[in-house]
Parts: structure tokens; C-alpha cells; sequence
């Protein structure tokens, strides 16, 4: 599987046009659907009853994230937890500021007592006297009330010389009533939280050579991974990532502390513009105001800069200093990316600072399959010999400025918390051969893990999850954090090259264009379907219709089609936003289509619209895919980098829960003349007789019928259609003239 997490590389929204695929930036990242509320929402009504506010503890310096961890503060109590309080609130009080009965209801008009002289055909009013009441909105917290005059929410009609001489009417307009709403409160107690928000995309991919494991990136989507305003044209400020209130009742001395962080744009994701930014802010609590210190604008890709902004202005260094990053963007989607890394305060720091001194891995350790990230359980069980990986990469940077002796890493699989086995990573090949890391170097090694040990073929069922754990060290003070990370190598009932996140959409334009991806599984098999994860982009390409087609190997391109979906029981594209990020798509009828050796499966598209997959572009395996632009005829070999994200299910063992059925297909000689052709065609099988042909335009509609295996064409318009002979599955290209 080839790397190029180290490469230099552009990576350009758009090609030329006359390219039939390209790269987008996502319109979401479905990475963060599902994240759980930060609080519980309001209920209809829009008042703040059941809803949460927490109050912030105060943390004290140093203040150090590498991202490495999630210290995002958790906002998940329950209104019975531990240290919950709750006060009620009441719309209505009286003079005395006393709740009001539940069932209190009073006019705001003034209301009154009307007598009625029927015989004298006249009436006389008398008004109610009005009561003071305080009336309040719980529509936020803390409710604030307003003296007003109400009055009874009645009239009375008193009719003299009636039978029923006193009647009530009720008055329902412009009346208030007694309403109440509980507000819950939290003290947070968590010194080792440090953001109050999470609104930033906590992650391992999305950054280019980070310096060690983990970032925070910034772009034009929401905490749940949603655009801050669909179809937006314009730019605002968008995320924002703020810290907890700092203890910096300190007594700094000139030049004595500094706040310090890395940053990056673009990244593996899309180029802020010019006019983008992303910003640093203090805020100062003498003033009550957040004030700008810092900024940068958009830009291309480069390596991870350092920032240095003094803390000077003697009103900062109080108790509840606080700072805040945010970008400025487009809110459009998965645009304009910024991405943070070691944010850090601490005493007696100045502007020369090495704080940024640090060993630790860079990325998370690659599969330990060799080929594949994940391979169905039983395919492994059945073929375990030779599967591990003799090229495992690992990445991992010294960040210190000066030499630092290598040691012997490890990777250490364990299964339910249990140890199963380990590697070695030779020191001098984690150092590049070297017996010292030089100063502030990124190095790449590949690990033969082929040997020693392989995954534990006796565990039953059909899905098995197995915890990896990789570890290395320099011998110098510095964040341990970061000198280890943990993975998980995932047994299912489908192969994978990608590593289940898209960084970017990979897009194909062409009418009646196919696209194949090539697999060679470890025994022959059936396939019954492909696991998709197509990604919205600034187009929407939801509900666009494909056939999924799979392909027979033919000397490293795609060859004999073994299936393709009927033409009237398409494919469409569809979105699944929760955490299962991939659809599955079955063959129709659920047949399963046997396969021995290599194979590709992908599909064909009906109209020019790219359907957009995801795209990884943290694992390289675009040898692995092809595209046809002329019905099959010939193959390309993509320039995309990177590898889309399409995994073929498989059956075995799975025939009971899927319930479905053997389907061996047969490949019929079918011989369409003359073609192309003007008049008369004519389809010929050396398996059986043509029975009928049905001729479809490129839009997948009927265009005729005939009961036996010549056709009339002279009258249809010139171009290109497709014919089916009568009970096949198979589609024959002709060209009219």
C-alpha cells in the first residue's frame, strides 16, 4: 500500500475542465454527526425549563495541548447527577415578588362589569380595578421582571329582569399566565479539561506533517460536522475554540511570558483565501472585551509555523484571563481549513522559547494487514499465513534542536484488554537509519511485522476487533503524551484500502462513464454488494442514479462484466449522516456473484453529474483505479491521489443473517451487426436462441421493442443506445449512423 503522508504535494480543488476527475472540498464532515449537545436543547415554547448552565472552573498554568487527547470539556450531566442544583422560576409573582397560584390568568386590557337594561334598551360599564403584578419572560436565565397593571381575565354581563341575569365571559387575548421553568446548574470541577467549547474538528488526518499526533481544525462547519449556513456565498467568522478562565494572578518581569502555538493552512483539506483568517484574541476582564492580538491570513499549504504573542497589558494577569481562536471563511461546508497544534502559556517563558521541543508520532500507525485495512474475518482465519504486513509505516518527529539518541520502539496487539503479542521497531530504523534523530526531523520508517506473530485465528464469530498500541521514545524530558498512539485493526465482512475519514471528495464527470476499483481477495468468494460512503460537496448529488457494476480482471484493468444492476432497478446516491458513515448497497435480488482472484467493482453513471466518494488522502491506492469514458472499450488509470472510499461486502459466512442466494452468471456470446449501422441490426448468441431485443437510449428509457432478434432502426435518431437481448442481463453499445 503506498504512503505519501510525506510528500510535497498541491492539492488543487479543480482541474482543467477538459479532466474528466478531480478533487472537492466535503460539504460536511460526517466524521462529527452524532456528537452529543452541549446542553440540553429548549423545549417548544422557547422557554429555558430543563436546560443546563454550567459554571467554569478556574485552571492555573501552565496551559499546554498538543491535541494529542481530547480536553474538551464534556457538558453531559443528568438532572439527578452528583452536584446538580435546579431553581424554579415563575413567570408571575406578586407585589411581594410571591409566585402566583398555577392556575393565575389575568388580562392585560382592562376588564370590567357591563349592566344591561333590556327594557330601557341600554347598558353601563363598571372596570374592574387593576392588581400589580411582576411579570417575567423564561425565556432566558435570569428571568428579569417588570411591574405591570392586569386585570381579572373576565366580563361580566349583568342583565337586569333576565331569568339568568349574570353571565361570565372569559377574555383569551392579550392575557398572561402563570407559567415556571427549571434552570439546572453544574460547577465544573475538571483541571484537566481546558476548552469550553468544541466547535473545532478534533483530529489525526486532516493536517499535513503535523508536528505530533492531533490537531484542531477549523473550517465552515458546526460542531456536528454541518455548514454554518448551507449555500452560502458569503464568509463570516465560523468555528471557535475557547479556553477555560486562567488563574494569571502572577508578577510577570519584563519579557517573561508569552503565549505560544503552531499553525497551518490548508493542510490535507481545502485553501483559505487571501481574504480568510484565522485569529488570536485575549480577553481582558478589567474591560469585560475581547481584543485581537493576533491573525493570519489564507494561503497555500505550507509546513507548521510558530507563533509567539507576549502577554504584557497588567489587566490580563487576573483570575479569569481567557483567550480564544477563531476563523474567518466561508460557511458554506468543509472550506478554508486552519489547523492548531501546541497551544501553550507558562511561566518565565520569552520570545526565544523552545517550547516546542517534543518527540512524538506524527500519525497513527498504519494497518498491520498487508494490502488492506480491513479483510472479512473468516477470509483471514482461512488464509492467515503471509498476511501481516512487511511495510507498516510509521511516522514520528524530534522536535528537540538538538540530537537524540534512538531506542527500540514497540507495537503491542491486545484483544478484549488482553495481550496477544508484540513487535520490535529497530531504533535505527525509526531514525532513518541513523543511531541519533537529528534536530526537528520528521522520519518515516517502514516495519517489517510479517513475523513473530499474527492474529489469533481461534476467536469465534464473524467480526473481531483487535487494540494496537505503538510506543517510542527519545531520552529527554517532554510531553510523554504524544510518544505512544492507538489504533484498532478491524476484522468485518468487507475489504478496505482507506481508513474510514475523508479529507477530500473524489469526483468523476462523464454520461454513461464507468468507475472501477481493483481488489484481489485472499480466497474466492462471492460479493453481494459494495459498502459506499459518497460525501455531499458544494454539489448535491443525493438521489443520482448509478448501476453497480462489478468486472472481471483483464491484465490489471477492468475486463468482462460479471454484473451490473438492471437498467430499471438503479442504484442512487445516498447520504447516511450518523456514524456509520458508509451505505450499504446490495446486488438486486441480494444474488451474490462469485469471485476467484482479482476483480473490480465500482459502477456506471447515467448522466455527466459527478456522484462524488470520499476520498482518503492519508493512503495512496489510486493504481488500484481505473475509468472508462467510452462504454468499457478502454481503461484509465487515475491521477488522483489518494483512494476512494468503496468496499466490496462478501458473503461467506454472513449467508444466514443476509439470507440470500448463489447466483452463478453466466457470460452469453451475444454478436450485435452490423454496428454501427443504419438501417436493420441484428443479434446473434452461440448459447441460445435471441428471443427479442429491447433498445434504450444513454438516459435508461425505452426507446423500442422487437419479439425477435432483427430490428428497424432506420427512423430513430443518429447517436448511441444500448441493446439488450431478451432475458440477459447484458447491454450491447451501438452506434446509430
Amino acid at each position: 500500500m503506498k504512503h505519501y503522508l510525506l510528500l510535497i504535494l498541491c492539492f488543487c480543488g479543480t482541474f482543467a475542465f477538459s479532466q474528466p476527475e478531480s478533487e472537492l472540498p466535503l460539504l460536511t464532515n460526517q466524521q462529527q454527526h452524532g456528537k452529543a449537545d452541549q446542553a440540553i436543547p429548549l423545549k417548544a415554547g422557547a422557554t429555558f425549563d430543563s436546560t443546563f448552565i454550567y459554571i467554569t472552573d478556574t485552571i492555573h498554568l501552565p496551559f499546554f495541548d498538543d491535541f494529542s487527547t481530547n480536553l474538551f470539556q464534556q457538558y453531559n450531566s443528568g438532572y439527578t447527577g452528583p452536584g446538580v442544583t435546579s431553581v424554579e422560576q415563575f413567570a408571575l409573582l406578586d407585589g411581594t415578588n410571591i409566585p402566583l397560584p398555577a392556575n393565575a390568568i389575568y388580562s392585560l386590557v382592562p376588564t370590567y362589569r357591563r349592566y344591561i337594561d333590556v327594557a330601557g334598551n341600554s347598558f353601563t360599564d363598571t372596570n374592574f380595578a387593576s392588581i400589580n403584578i411582576q411579570i417575567g419572560s423564561l425565556a432566558s436565565y435570569p428571568v428579569s421582571y417588570n411591574g405591570t397593571n392586569v386585570y381579572p381575565a373576565f366580563i361580566i354581563l349583568d342583565t337586569l329582569d333576565y331569568p339568568n341575569p349574570v353571565d361570565t365571559i372569559f377574555v383569551f387575548d392579550d392575557v398572561v399566565v402563570q407559567d415556571s421553568a427549571t434552570q439546572f446548574f453544574k460547577q465544573l470541577n475538571d483541571s484537566l479539561k481546558l476548552w469550553l467549547d468544541d466547535r473545532v474538528y478534533h483530529n489525526y488526518h486532516m493536517a499535513r506533517n503535523p508536528w505530533t499526533i492531533g490537531v484542531a481544525t477549523f473550517d465552515g462547519l458546526d460542531r456536528n460536522g454541518y455548514p454554518y449556513s448551507f449555500g452560502s456565498n458569503g464568509s463570516d467568522y465560523a468555528d471557535i475554540l475557547t479556553s477555560k478562565p486562567i488563574d494569571l494572578t502572577i508578577n510577570p518581569i519584563s519579557d517573561s511570558i508569552y503565549f505560544s502555538f503552531l499553525y497551518q493552512k490548508q493542510g490535507l483539506g481545502e485553501e483559505p483565501e487571501a481574504n480568510d483568517s484565522l485569529i488570536l484574541e485575549f480577553f481582558n476582564p478589567a474591560l469585560n472585551l475581547w481584543k485581537r492580538v493576533w491573525g493570519v491570513s489564507g494561503g497555500a499549504v505550507s509546513d507548521f509555523r510558530k507563533g509567539h504573542v507576549p502577554i504584557s497589558n497588567p489587566n490580563y494577569f487576573a483570575n479569569n484571563f481567557q483567550f480564544r481562536f477563531r476563523n474567518y471563511g466561508s460557511l458554506a461546508g468543509g472550506l478554508d481549513h486552519f489547523h492548531l497544534d501546541y497551544v501553550t502559556i507558562r511561566k518565565d517563558s520569552n520570545l526565544g522559547d523552545t517550547l516546542f521541543e517534543d518527540y512524538g508520532f506524527v500519525y497513527p500507525t498504519g494497518s498491520l494487514l498487508k494490502d488492506y485495512t480491513s479483510v472479512p474475518w473468516d477470509h483471514y482465519k482461512n488464509n492467515s499465513n503471509g498476511k501481516m504486513n512487511d511495510s507498516v509505516i510509521v511516522v514520528v518527529r524530534n522536535g528537540h534542536s538538538i540530537l537524540a539518541n534512538n531506542s527500540n520502539g514497540s507495537v503491542e496487539i491486545s484483544y478484549g484488554g488482553n495481550p496477544e503479542g508484540s513487535f520490535v521497531l529497530t531504533a535505527q530504523t525509526l531514525s532513518g537509519g541513523q543511531i541519533n534523530y537529528a534536530p526537528t526531523t520528521t522520519y518515516a520508517s517502514l516495519h517489517d511485522l510479517s513475523g513473530g506473530y499474527q492474529f489469533d485465528i481461534s476467536k469465534p464469530g464473524t467480526k473481531q476487533t483487535f487494540d494496537i498500541r505503538t510506543a517510542a521514545t527519545v531520552p529527554f524530558f517532554d510531553s510523554t503524551i504524544n510518544d505512544e498512539t492507538f489504533t484498532q485493526q478491524y476484522f468485518a465482512n468487507y475489504y478496505s484500502y482507506d481508513d474510514g475519514t475523508a479529507e477530500r471528495a473524489y469526483s468523476f464527470t462523464g454520461s454513461q462513464a464507468r468507475l472501477a476499483m481493483r481488489f484481489d481477495p485472499y480466497e474466492a468468494d462471492s460479493v453481494i454488494g459494495a459498502s459506499i460512503h459518497f460525501t455531499p460537496t458544494v454539489v448535491n448529488a443525493q438521489g443520482d442514479l448509478f448501476a453497480l457494476t462489478i468486472w472481471a480482471d483483464n491484465n490489471g484493468v477492468p475486463g468482462a462484466v460479471l454484473y451490473e444492476d438492471n437498467l430499471f432497478v438503479p442504484k442512487e446516491v445516498k447520504y447516511d449522516l450518523g456514524n456509520n458513515r458508509f451505505v450499504n448497497y446490495f446486488f438486486d435480488d441480494t444474488v451474490r456473484i462469485p469471485v476467484s482472484g482479482a476483480f473490480f467493482i465500482g459502477w456506471r453513471q447515467f448522466d455527466p453529474d459527478p456522484l462524488n466518494i470520499g476520498l482518503d488522502k492519508n493512503n495512496d491506492n489510486s493504481q488500484y483505479l481505473f475509468y472508462s469514458l467510452n462504454g468499457g472499450n478502454s481503461w484509465t488509470n487515475s491521477t488522483i491521489e489518494g483512494t476512494i472510499m468503496i468496499r466490496p461486502i462478501f458473503s461467506t459466512s454472513l449467508n444466514a443473517e443476509l439470507n440470500v442466494e448463489e447466483k452463478q452468471i453466466v457470460k452469453e456470446n451475444f454478436v450485435l451487426f452490423p454496428n454501427p449501422a443504419e438501417n436493420t441490426i441484428e443479434v446473434q448468441s452461440s448459447n441460445r436462441e435471441v428471443q427479442g431485443l429491447e433498445l434504450f437510449n444513454l438516459q435508461g428509457k425505452l426507446v423500442r421493442y422487437s419479439s425477435n432478434a432483427k430490428m428497424e432502426i432506420s427512423d430513430i435518431p443518429s447517436g448511441v443506445y444500448l441493446v439488450r437481448p431478451s432475458g440477459s442481463e447484458q447491454m450491447l453499445r451501438l452506434i446509430k449512423k
